[in-house]
């Protein structure tokens, strides 16, 4: 799936929702259904900065498919929070834009935040937390790009 049909299939899941405390319930549990980090990555060096709470980052670069069944380098992120709703929307991003390519995730707009109501949503702190993290992702993904060429 392309990153935008993932997006579009996030919107989707959330339209179902009028009230936000059906749709932070649905966060918590999309935070709940991640996988656990391992432990190994906790590091402070996997510490996401402009978070309130402790959101840990792990980025790989991994061989996965294209949509033409090419294969080609992907990077598979992997996270934990200590807050339950921000795991919940680090498990958004992750679904977003893990195993894709390091330009596919360069080049994505990630319009479903706005479409779905989560930057109104969210508090500030956590607003700034969600930018921290999406800022995060887009770092690596150039870094992995840089060496993807050499």
């Amino acid at each position: 799936m392309t990153i935008n049909e993932i997006q579009d299939e996030i919107i989707e899941e959330f339209s179902g929702f009028d009230d936000w405390m059906d749709k932070y319930q649905l966060l918590i549990d999309l935070g709940n259904e991640q996988e656990p980090l391992d432990d190994k990555y906790k590091t402070e060096q996997n510490l996401i900065d402009g978070c309130q709470s402790r959101v840990w980052l792990q980025a790989d670069l991994v061989k996965g498919e294209n949509a033409k069944g090419e294969e080609v380098d992907v990077i598979h992120f992997s996270a934990e929070s200590d807050a339950l709703i921000v795991k919940g929307i680090v498990a958004l991003l992750i679904r977003v834009l893990s195993d894709h390519t390091p330009q596919e995730i360069l080049d994505a707009d990630l319009y479903f935040i706005e479409e779905i109501g989560l930057k109104e949503h969210l508090s500030p702190t956590r607003s700034n937390g969600l930018l921290a993290m999406v800022k995060q992702m887009k770092v690596y993904a150039l870094a992995f790009s840089e060496k993807c060429k050499n």
